[in-house]
């Protein structure tokens, strides 16, 4: 990770300035800087991080209370970051009913984090532009929050009505029309309800309801071993299981102060490659199927399935789930599979180059990606978005290039950047990325260091916290970790890419036909399951 002092003075100035009172950190998030900021300031830190080109990270609250009987009080938690050096600001609030002011009038991508904290720990954000309830639908009563420390769950559970009473956006206007699509879809996907304007087949405005998958993860984590965490981690969002249980792990073990063996970095840099070009094959082959372009959805298609079951020869799982671990990965690699990881990556390689060869040839296909869904590079700034979505619009942000963990601070880590922002784009991205995936596992494979795969975990002290910061094929995954007794956890908050992918899925269809919507969403392809935690 990038040194951060030089970075982050100039925000620590600029909020002593405007009379904040702001106190340095240095080491309780290490590598990560922290500071703690009077409630009152909260809304300056917003404004002085813009002013200094800060992108804003993510959101979470902590109820601190280990008697749910006794008052509340709750640590809120910013992270930015700028040049790769990241910082948290954490502010102290109490009372039953706690607030705040919010961040989403200066960063529009707070906008839904915001509303998460608030239904889950019932946090108001003043001043925030949209109090609609968010992510609990109708599971619980307006004066319940489930991630209070005093919320008791019935033993009876009723069903959840219908969430009749949402209010979208009315239309307005001669001839606009409302087509309402989902949550369930005819597809596999998971559900989610988007509500389109449009005038004839041009989409005037898109909104969206997701939360339909809300899992309680941030509840469940609460007193799980280090181990039984992990593996929950990786269901965050199952396409991404080992970028998000090595996001952890990273958190976890930065909170312990646990060092593992070269060899274990190596091998989890190498299954998150795996999953990376996993999935951008799958991606690349739904979005020629959803232009109609059957016969390069097959191919890709095909090619995913040949990946992924070489995954589960070599490490025992299709989605390589449980195979990161807290203090390593759970499995060496045998020696007898080196060979065979190489000789698929090149073979892969060179089919994908004979497929585009193919596809790029096609007026038919061009025709429907280029131009289509351009999400503006100013809009992807001002969302903070990640992953391929934000190198297609110009917005470049790489955890493994600019702040670099083991073993990717010894790697060189291409990163492709795009400027048009349009699914042809998008597209692109994914392929340049898929190109130097394979070039890092080469890579990894020739210098994999001998010596042993994991160490032994050893449990922190109370009240010792961690952040990770992992690039996931979706973007940065940012998590956080704090360890309550007996060294089990008393909080944990993933953040996955799709909180700030989501919202750009509303702004680049405008102006778009309604038939170019799912190669639209296929090129985004935010997770469902992964945003609602």
């Amino acid at each position: 990770m990038k040194s951060a002092p030089d970075v982050l003075q100039p925000l620590l100035s600029h909020l002593l300035a405007s009379g904040a009172q702001a106190r340095h950190l240095s080491d309780q998030l290490a590598p990560v800087s922290m500071i703690l900021v009077e409630a009152d300031a909260w809304l300056g830190v917003a404004r002085s991080a813009h002013a200094l080109d800060f992108r804003w990270v993510g959101v979470w609250a902590d109820d601190l209370r280990t008697d749910p009987t006794s008052a509340a009080t709750f640590h809120v938690n910013a992270c930015f970051e700028k040049t790769g050096a990241y910082l948290v600001a954490r502010t102290t609030i109490s009372g039953d009913h706690p607030a705040l002011a919010s961040h989403t009038p200066v960063y529009a991508g707070a906008d839904r984090p915001e509303r998460h904290v608030h239904d889950l720990l019932g946090i108001v954000f003043q001043n925030h532009p949209d109090t609609r309830r968010w992510c609990r639908h109708q599971a619980w009563s307006a004066d319940q929050f489930p991630l209070r420390r005093d919320f008791i769950q019935a033993d009876a559970i009723a069903p959840t009505p219908a969430d009749h009473s949402y209010n979208f956006l009315l239309a307005q206007g001669t001839g606009v029309d409302e087509i309402p699509v989902g949550p369930v879809h005819a597809g596999i996907i998971e559900p989610g309800h988007f509500r389109f304007q449009a005038v004839g087949e041009t989409v005037l405005r898109l909104e969206e309801r997701l939360a339909y998958t809300h899992k309680g993860i941030e509840k469940i984590a609460q007193g799980r071993d280090a181990a039984g965490l992990a593996r929950l981690a990786g269901r965050v969002s199952g396409d991404s299981t080992v970028a998000h249980t090595w996001a952890a792990c990273q958190a976890m073990e930065r909170a312990a102060g646990l060092e593992l063996p070269k060899r274990a970095y190596h091998l989890r840099a190498l299954l998150c490659e795996r999953e990376r070009i996993a999935n951008h094959l799958g991606d690349m082959g739904a979005m020629l199927n959803d232009i109609g372009f059957a016969f390069g959805a097959m191919q890709f298609s095909r090619l995913r399935e040949i990946w992924q079951r070489m995954s589960h020869d070599v490490f025992g799982h299709r989605f390589m789930m449980d195979c990161i671990v807290p203090g390593g990965v759970a499995h060496d690699l045998e020696p007898r599979f080196e060979a065979s990881l190489r000789v698929q990556a090149d073979a892969v390689r060179e089919q994908i180059k004979r497929l585009m060869a193919i596809i790029n040839d096609l007026p038919s296909v061009t025709d429907r990606v280029r131009g289509a869904g351009i999400l503006q590079p100013e809009h992807a700034r001002a969302l903070g978005c990640l992953g391929y979505v934000g190198r297609a619009s110009g917005h470049s942000v790489d955890v493994r290039r600019d702040a670099p963990y083991a073993p990717y601070d010894q790697l060189e880590v291409a990163v492709p950047l795009h400027h048009y922002g349009d699914v042809n784009a998008r597209a692109r991205v994914r392929l340049e990325e898929m190109a130097a995936s394979f070039d890092l596992i080469e890579a990894l494979l020739d210098d994999l260091p001998a010596g042993a795969h994991n160490t032994p975990w050893v449990a922190p002290t109370a009240e010792c916290e961690g952040l990770g910061l992992v690039e996931g094929w979706r973007g940065e995954i940012m998590t956080y970790v704090r360890f309550g007794a007996d060294g089990r956890l008393a909080c944990f908050f993933p953040r996955d890419p799709s909180w700030t992918t989501w919202p750009a899925l509303e702004l680049l269809i405008h102006d778009n036909i309604v038939p170019d919507f799912p190669v639209c969403n296929k090129s985004v392809n935010g997770s469902y399951s992964g945003a609602d935690l």
